[in-house]
């Protein structure tokens, strides 16, 4: 049984800054790739950033330069920093990794998600 726990979102006021934290638990072996995905309301969910277990990392081009993907291996835990935040940044944010178990092959695994309002 794996769980992905996300935490740090809220309320920000335009140009603001968060930081997103999502800590995968449970019977894990290994994880590889590790990313936030964002859902705004009628929109369809999109990837925000993803970080490799090399450490090579991709963004969406529209929050290249203010957001920041990072992970701590020892941990099993992603981060996503969140700068110069726009009101377009508001949605659900949702922690997304690439898990191995000690039962079955890498799989998929979503965190609850994380609500992130940017007022302007």
């Amino acid at each position: 049984q794996v769980q992905l726990v996300e935490s740090g979102g809220g309320l920000v006021q335009a140009g603001g800054s968060l930081r997103l934290s999502c800590a995968a638990s449970g019977s894990i072996f290994s994880i590889n790739a590790m990313a936030w995905y964002r859902q705004a309301p009628g929109e369809q969910r999109e990837l925000v950033a993803a970080i490799f277990s090399g450490g090579s990392t991709k963004y969406a081009d529209s929050v290249k330069g203010r957001f920041t993907i990072s992970r701590d291996n020892a941990k099993n835990t992603v981060y996503l920093q969140m700068n110069s935040l726009k009101p377009e940044d508001t949605a659900v944010y949702y922690c997304n990794a690439d898990i191995r178990t000690g039962f079955s092959p890498e799989r998929d695994y979503w965190g609850q998600g994380t609500q992130v309002t940017v007022s302007s």
